[in-house]
Order: C-alpha cells, then sequence, then structure tokens
C-alpha cells in the first residue's frame, strides 16, 4: 500500500474542486430550472470529495499500518541491544526484516548513517516520511535522548510499551465508536425508506385530489425538496460518521460519498 504524499492531496483537491467548479458553472449557464440542475450539483459535490477520500483512506491505512509495526520494531531494537549490537547495526539488521510499510524507511534510515548521518538527524528524516501520531511523539523523545547524552537504548523498551497500550486503546475506542457509526448509515436508511414510502403512498395520491392541489407541492416540487433533504443528510451525515469513527472529519469524505451516491440512485429509480 502506497503512502499518500501531502503534495497529492493538495493535487487531488485543486483538481477535483477545480472540475467541480466548472460542472456547477455549466449547470448555472445551461440548466437552472431544468430537472437535471439538482442531480448536476449531486455530481459536482461528489466529484470534489470523491478523490480526496480515496486518497485520505489509502493515507489512513498506511498510516496505521506504520504504526502498528513500531512496538515489533521498538522489541527488535531492544533484543539487538541486549546481545551487544550497536544502535546503527540494530537499525540496519531491522531494515532487512519485514516490518510492512516500515521497512523500506528503515533502509533509507541505514543508509543515511551509512554515508555519515548521525543516528538522530536520520531518525528525525524517518519520523518526517513517516509522520504518524505515533512517531511525532516517539521519534522526538528518542532524539532528544540523544542529544542530551543519555543513552538511547533505555528508551526504546518503555516507548515500545507505550506505543503497545496508545495502539491497544485506540482499538478500545474504535470498538467502542463503530456502533454509532452504524447508526448514522441506519438512520439515513430509515429516513431513504421513509420519504419513498410517504412519495409514494400519500404524496401522488393527494396531489391527484384537486381539492388539495392549492394546498400542496406538486410531486415533482416534493420530490425535489425530498432530493435536497437526502443530500444534506447524507453529506453532513458522512462528515459526522468520520468524526465519531476515525477522530477527523476528512475520514468522513468517503462515508458522505457513499451515502451521496445510495441516497441519489434510491430516490432516481425508486421515486
Amino acid at each position: 500500500m502506497p503512502k499518500v504524499q501531502v503534495w497529492e492531496k493538495k493535487v487531488a483537491w485543486f483538481v477535483s474542486v477545480s472540475l467541480a467548479i466548472i460542472v456547477i458553472a455549466t449547470a448555472l449557464l445551461t440548466l437552472v430550472g431544468s430537472s437535471l440542475f439538482d442531480e448536476y450539483l449531486l455530481l459536482a459535490v461528489i466529484i470534489a470529495i470523491f478523490p480526496s477520500a480515496i486518497l485520505d483512506y489509502v493515507d489512513n491505512r498506511w498510516k496505521k499500518s506504520a504504526d502498528a509495526h513500531l512496538p515489533d520494531l521498538f522489541r527488535s531494537i531492544v533484543q539487538a541491544q541486549e546481545t551487544g549490537t550497536a544502535l546503527p547495526q540494530a537499525i540496519e539488521d531491522a531494515s532487512k526484516r519485514c516490518y510492512g510499510v516500515l521497512a523500506g524507511e528503515l533502509k533509507k534510515m541505514a543508509s543515511q548513517m551509512s554515508w555519515g548521518m548521525s543516528f538522530e538527524e536520520a531518525l528525525q528524516s524517518f519520523g518526517r516520511r513517516v509522520d504518524t501520531r505515533l512517531t511525532r511523539q516517539a521519534v522526538p523523545l528518542i532524539v532528544d535522548a540523544g542529544y542530551s547524552g543519555g543513552r538511547v537504548e533505555k528508551i526504546f523498551e518503555p516507548l515500545g510499551n507505550f506505543v503497545d497500550s496508545t495502539l491497544m486503546a485506540e482499538r478500545e475506542r474504535r470498538a467502542q465508536t463503530r456502533p454509532y457509526v452504524a447508526i448514522i448509515y441506519v438512520a439515513f436508511f430509515v429516513f431513504l425508506f421513509t420519504i419513498i414510502m410517504l412519495f409514494k403512498t400519500f404524496i401522488i395520491q393527494m396531489g391527484e385530489l384537486s381539492v388539495f392541489q392549492f394546498a400542496l407541492l406538486s410531486p415533482e416540487e416534493t420530490k425535489t425538496l425530498f432530493f435536497h433533504m437526502s443530500f444534506m443528510q447524507a453529506l453532513f451525515g458522512g462528515l459526522v460518521a468520520g468524526k465519531m469513527g476515525e477522530g477527523t472529519m476528512s475520514a468522513g469524505l468517503k462515508h458522505s460519498a457513499i451515502l451521496l451516491a445510495v441516497g441519489y440512485l434510491s430516490l432516481k429509480f425508486l421515486v
């Protein structure tokens, strides 16, 4: 699984938002008052968020995999130190083992130290490349221990325990919040089912009675209103799901894209 660079996310945002603006401008110039106008706006929103949602998902998977391998890496370094292996050699030995997405970064770190870069500088470069939540916490502690003249080797074991406990707490948090994410999906599906049944069993029949036509919206106007309601529900419900489930609003973009697509298809073909 590749690591997504910051510049790639910025390019994706720029390209997708630019395309979305073009779609909206086209709709404003040619489709105002048409039934396709709302569909073009929905298409623009999906174009704007879908590429970034995919990149954010891939990047989060990469970072979670990197964090998951940190405890094994720290334990490997501790075991090498216990056998009398020097720290640079321990890093080089670790780079030859399978540590998932960290393997390539460890090889770069070992190469940098073989070129004469100090352990602290190579570790800082490693931290900038990996840039996960746990490495942002662990790397400065190791570097500070090295620059302060302390025994860097002694810090890896407690750091490994800290990372283990943090990962366990994160897994427990995800397990606890997963039902709330499911509730958002269920609530959206119930909302869709309700408005579809309401439209088919009540709105259409009432619209056929001339005595009520002066007080009711037409079926097409009602359908447009339901479309707008489902659009808002899907967009903001997905963002809330991301915030609750993974702690960031950007993680909710994939949920928003899924709910928007489901809502559009449901109202398009079932109403």
